[in-house]
């Protein structure tokens, strides 16, 4: 359907958990009156959480991708990433991999753009560290392992071969805790089909600031993810980071120097770029928004998932963790929220909604 038939637009910034799932509640809510357009960089929607799986080797990279023009048949997709948003015009401005170019018109804005890598400035980790964001990146990760090992496997001098099988994962939150405990069984696995590595310890460290790791959960269940990963050999060093990195070792902040060839960036994220050129209200970097995701001065833009401080109405004065539970509820409930705000007398049902999601 082109815009020149539909009565509204409703126009979706990415298409992680909150847009993916907010364009599949919309397509089912709204009727051939409103047009729906997904614009995205990639042609797919990737499920994050298994993303260490794949670095593991146990999940293929297929499985973890789902086709947006395959699942979202009544959208309109558009394969690129926005860089302007005009809250005038009412427009947004895209580039596509590959030179093209456009703007699309809204009714309705949503907001979904997501986060990416937290790049702290020490000293060389720009240069040596491997990222964890993408489907490319835990590829990379599962060859860069076979790679070390198998060059380990080889080497005839022992540092080098000690080097080869230290694996260095910095960020103890849910992404750096998974990484390293399926990198140990991944190592563990290929070791075995190694005889050149027989004897050869192979050390993973998990590092985090924090003086404790997954320090978003409850600490019991903080204390049984530590014993388990102990138990599988995995070096917890809490209350220390990296202090700089260089070529085939880096400095700790106690001072110790770890020989590695493999460090592995999870420290977290922060809300897409995006965020900070739209001259909106934004806090620690996500943009505000009400109850009903609702952008305040923009009443046609929405904003959810990590890019937006969602307010937590069970926690008073508290916003929505960056997680894919919360941005999977926001996109649906945000899908659920707009059409009845133009409907008199709804705003309060609305917000019973959003309190009981």
């Amino acid at each position: 359907m082109t815009k020149s038939q539909a009565e509204r637009s409703v126009v979706i910034v990415g298409a992680g958990f909150a847009g993916f799932n907010a364009a599949r509640e919309l397509s089912r809510l709204v009727g051939t009156s409103t047009e729906i357009v997904v614009i995205n960089s990639a042609d797919y929607f990737l499920y994050l959480p298994l993303m260490p799986q794949v670095a593991g080797g146990l999940v293929e990279p297929r499985h973890i991708c789902v086709s947006l023009p395959r699942r979202l048949r009544q959208v309109r997709f558009v394969l690129g990433d926005v860089h302007h948003v005009d809250p005038v015009r009412k427009a947004v401005s895209w580039a596509g991999p590959e030179g093209a170019s456009g703007t699309v018109s809204y009714d309705r804005l949503i907001l979904t753009v997501g986060s990416v890598n937290k790049l702290l400035p020490i000293p060389g980790v720009a240069d040596y560290a491997h990222g964890f964001r993408s489907i490319a990146e835990a590829i990379y990760l599962r060859d860069h392992i076979t790679r070390q090992l198998e060059l380990a496997a080889v080497a005839t001098d022992g540092a080098e071969r000690a080097a080869r099988c230290t694996f260095v994962v910095v960020g103890a939150g849910y992404t750096g805790t998974e990484v390293a405990a399926q990198g140990e069984l991944l190592t563990g696995r290929l070791a075995r089909r190694m005889p050149g590595l027989a004897g050869q310890q192979i050390r993973w460290l998990l590092l985090d600031t924090s003086p404790r790791l997954l320090p978003g959960l409850d600490e019991h269940l903080s204390r049984t993810a530590e014993r388990v990963l102990r138990w599988r050999g995995v070096e917890v060093r809490t209350g220390q980071s990296v202090a700089e990195a260089t070529n085939g070792c880096i400095r700790l902040s106690t001072g110790e120097n770890i020989a590695t060839c493999s460090m592995i960036w999870c420290v977290g994220v922060r809300p897409d770029p995006l965020v900070d050129g739209l001259d909106l209200a934004t806090n620690r970097g996500r943009l505000v928004v009400d109850e009903f995701m609702s952008v305040p001065g923009a009443p046609e833009i929405y904003a959810c998932g990590d890019c937006a401080a969602v307010p937590d109405l069970t926690r008073r004065g508290q916003v929505c963790g960056m997680t894919a539970q919360h941005a999977q509820r926001q996109g649906k409930q945000v899908a659920r929220t707009w059409p009845l705000l133009s409907e008199p007398g709804t705003r309060n049902r609305t917000s019973t909604m959003t309190r009981a999601s």
